[in-house]
């Protein structure tokens, strides 16, 4: 083309030339041109920082950084950074910290703090933090970071080693309870790590989607003539051209595929054809000329519109997805008798997932008949039915190839471009990638549902609590989604972990012209908690006593009944919580912890703590059938291979399944490999939501593990002459007395008598009943306590979380650093749900159409994180392990927004905190 440029430049101490356009970007040149695909992309805008490279020993954002500005310069990637014989301290260092959680950002995190580190070999936090403060982690670890960043420094200046934090296996164990980095952590540091827009093939096109950019409208008429005709355009798809099911949906099939001529747009991120193309650039042209008229509906923007008998009506029957109901006692009753009651509202708003790695399929048709499709999911097999589904084909014709996932807090569970990819393949019959960019991104996937609640409460003037009422409407946009499960959850959890004789609860799941609502972390509890937490402290202010003293007064312990008549029978560990992060709080403070402080230096500052307690079901429960199916197979060489589709999205599964094989087994943990995902090799492990995967995969590879060690205690032992139970494992050997012999010796006997050294497994979580029918919905419920102290200013009406207090019952800690990494990131993002995230949707218009508009905590945000671990196994949880994932933060936004009135007087009854709102408030004295 007679616009390409020679371009010379030197990349991790290599020459380069090559030619490029003035529109190319570093990042392209580096990742599709040089194949160094450790640079990610994850916003496009130069916002999220994970992009980042060296020019000349400083950091750019290769996204916005023309390829042309390189010109003669040295550029180092994520991929230069080690020398050829070892890593960089800092890689080093951010692998024993913990720093590395889905691994996304970790390239522009690290390269970010080597530029730093070049020119500031000794750097106090606070320089830490202002050289990161643009460089994103959606999973939040910055404390990790900044220590990991600490520890190099100290290694780049003295060459004393790397050492990070250590722990002490579980008493009586091998492996479990010890301090274990991730497997995938070293990929993850180096620019190793594929995920799935760094792959290629042969031949591959590129796959884009019109979308309908209106939020409620009838298709008149679509005109894909022009598109087909342009240079590099290969396939154009519309409605008609789907073989099989045109709707797709993980519970209720109401999300179309595409919207055909004649049928109803219901959001604007509504697919209306698909085009696929030998360059992105291409298809965008073509998405260009393409002709799309529409007839405008009126707009249903939020659930309590869309309850409204003149609402208009968004599907066949009705804006009502569902109508979920909790009933306990007589709460009429409960409030006649309360000598205080109260009754107050809150709003919550909808929210945005954010992940660091933007959606992206890759659909390969097999000469077999057969499609694969690459993909970060998180229910592959829910995937493989959908796409199937699609096609018009048999399941077993549909592979689904789990990649790593650069987060997902229950945004990707849901379809996105992974039928798309899969038709447009199908119509071509060559590989192609549909990758969304930021944009699309926000417009499409289903978000955290905005709610309304309104809570009614009764109780003694003692603090008992006699009653609770609750009224929800959750918006779950346009179609179902997650929205009946995740409204369900915000129902039972809705009166809080307390014991209360008299419940009622009604909540409706609307659909409106909103993009869908689904999953996300917390799934439903976060807004419920917010409410009821509120109002328990509304509840002790009026009666003059202590926050703490009312909450564990009312606390559930065991032997109790929830709130849905579920009895309580062990692992109930919220009374420790709270006792723990009093005493750690006492320990702080001299005095009413929950009093304003004036800040001597800051006469419009003031200063107070907040607290606030949660719990959250591990497992599907409601009736659900709950299972996972794994493998564990042993190889000739001695190592172990533990399989099953259940997805790692940074919370550190593959390391607690890697634990759990090498403490039954007694092989070594670097000799025990984890596949993950693959629809044709790992057995399904369920859905990775619900905080569920250490409970129930975990128990599969469990259970696999201890019946292949029978299994092969039993070989060894025909060979020994001696009973299997004098045979022992450990260290890779079985050992009867002084005799010992290699694993894999063990496993070339089983094969060489026509046994397969390997164990399958199908764990069934324990049975649960369906929500009404007074039995057990859940099989397991993790708790929490939190205290935040806040810092406001009067005058701005800003908002600093200064500390935050954490103690959350995880039955067993199987991994501590995967744990606290957990912790801090949910801390983290609950500040998030507090103080700043909001996507803000006008009359069905998404105004939060660009990672610049949605404002989500950076490392300058982080506070001091104490996290304290409370221990209340549960016996049928892998080693007493229960979920962790969601409960640690739930109770995080109430205690931020109960210490900002203990701090200033006003109580926040909508999130997130408005800084003007607050300020007239301030002015007016009043509360929102």
């Amino acid at each position: 083309m007679s616009d390409l440029v020679p371009l010379s430049l030197t990349v991790n101490g290599v020459e380069v030339h090559l030619e490029c356009g003035p529109a190319e970007m570093l990042a392209d040149v580096l990742r599709v041109r040089l194949g160094l695909t450790g640079t990610k992309v994850g916003c496009g805008e130069a916002e999220c920082g994970a992009c980042t490279v060296l020019v000349d020993d400083l950091p750019v954002l290769s996204c916005s950084y023309p390829a042309l500005k390189a010109q003669g310069r040295s550029v180092v990637t994520i991929e230069g950074l080690a020398s050829a014989d070892a890593m960089h301290p800092l890689q080093q260092a951010f692998i024993v910290y913990g720093a590395v959680q889905c691994g996304y950002c970790i390239p522009g995190q690290i390269m970010t703090a080597a530029a730093l580190l070049r020119h500031n070999p000794d750097p106090a936090p606070h320089e830490i933090r202002e050289a990161l403060k643009d460089t994103l982690c959606r999973c939040a670890g910055y404390l990790r970071i900044e220590q990991a960043i600490q520890a190099a420094a100290h290694n780049l200046r003295t060459g004393e080693p790397v050492a990070g934090p250590e722990a002490a296996a579980w008493e009586g164990g091998r492996v479990i309870g010890s301090t274990q980095p991730r497997p995938d952590a070293r990929a993850k540091v180096t620019g190793r790590a594929v995920f799935t827009d760094d792959l290629a093939f042969v031949g591959m096109l590129h796959g884009r989607a019109l979308r309908a950019g209106v939020p409620h409208a009838v298709l008149k008429r679509l005109d894909v003539s022009r598109a087909r005709t342009l240079p590099g355009v290969r396939a154009v798809l519309v409605a008609e051209d789907i073989p099989g099911d045109r709707n797709h949906g993980l519970v209720v099939r109401d999300w179309p595929v595409l919207v055909g001529v004649g049928e109803r747009v219901r959001t604007v991120g509504d697919a209306v054809a698909l085009v696929a193309a030998d360059t992105r650039e291409a298809a965008d042209r073509a998405l260009e000329v393409i002709q799309a008229d529409y007839e405008p509906l009126p707009v249903v923007s939020d659930p309590v519109q869309a309850r409204c008998s003149d609402a208009p009506r968004l599907h066949r029957d009705g804006n009502l997805l569902k109508h979920i109901k909790v009933r306990k006692g007589d709460v009429d009753q409960g409030l006649s008798e309360a000598q205080v009651v109260l009754e107050r509202t809150f709003h919550t708003p909808i929210t945005e997932h954010a992940f660091m790695e933007p959606e992206c399929s890759v659909a390969r048709p097999l000469a077999n008949g057969r499609m694969e499709v690459y993909v970060g999911s998180q229910i592959p097999y829910a995937d493989r039915e959908q796409i199937a589904a699609s096609l018009g084909v048999p399941q077993e014709s549909v592979r689904v190839i789990g990649m790593l996932i650069g987060g997902g807090f229950g945004g990707k569970e849901d379809i996105t471009g992974q039928i798309h990819a899969a038709l447009l393949a199908r119509a071509t019959g060559l590989p192609v990638k549909v990758l969304y960019d930021r944009h699309e991104s926000l417009l499409v996937h289903a978000k955290r549902h905005a709610t309304q609640i309104r809570v009614t409460l009764g109780a003694r003037r003692d603090g008992t609590l006699l009653a609770v009422q609750t009224e929800l409407h959750g918006d779950t946009g346009a179609y179902a989604s997650l929205g009946d499960k995740v409204m369900t959850r915000a129902t039972t959890h809705s009166a809080g972990p307390y014991a209360v004789p008299h419940v009622r609860a009604d909540c409706y799941a609307m659909y409106t012209n909103n993009p869908p609502a689904g999953a996300f972390r917390g799934f439903g509890v976060t807004q419920s908690c917010f409410a009821i937490e509120s109002v328990m402290d509304e509840l002790a202010a009026d009666l003059g006593m202590d926050p703490i003293d009312l909450r564990r007064r009312n606390a559930l312990r065991v032997g109790m009944k929830t709130n849905t008549g579920q009895r309580l029978t062990e692992s109930v560990g919220l009374v420790d919580c709270i006792d723990r992060v009093e005493a750690e709080l006492r320990r702080r403070v001299d005095g009413n912890p929950f009093l304003a402080r004036s800040v001597p230096e800051a006469p419009m500052r003031r200063r107070a703590w907040g607290f606030a307690v949660a719990y959250k079901n591990t497992g599907l429960g409601g009736g659900a059938p709950d299972k996972a199916g794994a493998q564990v197979e042993l190889h000739e060489d001695g190592s172990l291979e533990v399989r099953t589709a259940s997805a790692e999205i940074g919370q550190g599964l593959v390391t607690v399944l890697q634990m759990i094989a090498s403490e039954e087994m007694g092989v070594p943990l670097e000799r025990v490999r984890v596949l993950l995902s693959d629809t044709d090799l790992t057995p399904d492990g369920g859905p990775t939501t619900a905080s569920r995967q250490t409970f129930v995969a975990g128990n599969a590879v469990l259970h696999a593990a201890r019946n292949l060690r029978l299994a092969a205690a039993a070989t060894a032992a025909e060979r020994f002459d001696c009973p299997p139970g004098d045979v022992r494992f450990v260290e890779g050997l079985a050992q009867v007395g002084e005799r010992r012999v290699p694993l894999g010796t063990i496993a070339g006997w089983m094969r060489a008598e026509g046994r397969q050294p390997r164990s399958d497994y199908e764990y069934w979580a324990p049975e649960t009943q369906p929500l009404g029918s007074g039995g057990d919905i859940h099989f397991a419920f993790s708790f929490a306590a939190q205290a935040a102290e806040v810092e406001v200013d009067r005058e701005t009406g800003e908002v600093r979380v200064l500390q935050v207090i954490a103690a959350n019952d995880v039955g067993r800690a199987l991994n501590p650093l995967g744990l606290q990494g957990q912790v801090e990131g949910g801390v983290m993002m609950g500040i998030g749900s507090a103080l700043t995230e909001e996507f803000i949707v006008e009359q069905g218009v998404v105004y939060t159409d660009r990672l610049a508009r949605y404002r989500m905590p950076s490392i300058v945000h982080t506070p001091e994180i104490t996290s304290i671990v409370v221990e209340h196994p549960v016996s049928s949880g892998p080693y007493g392990a229960k979920g962790v994932g969601e409960i640690v933060s739930i109770p995080t936004p109430p205690a931020i927004t109960n210490a900002i009135f203990n701090a200033c007087g006003v109580r926040v009854r909508r999130l997130p905190v408005d800084q003007d709102w607050l300020v007239r408030q301030l002015a007016e004295g009043s509360a929102r």
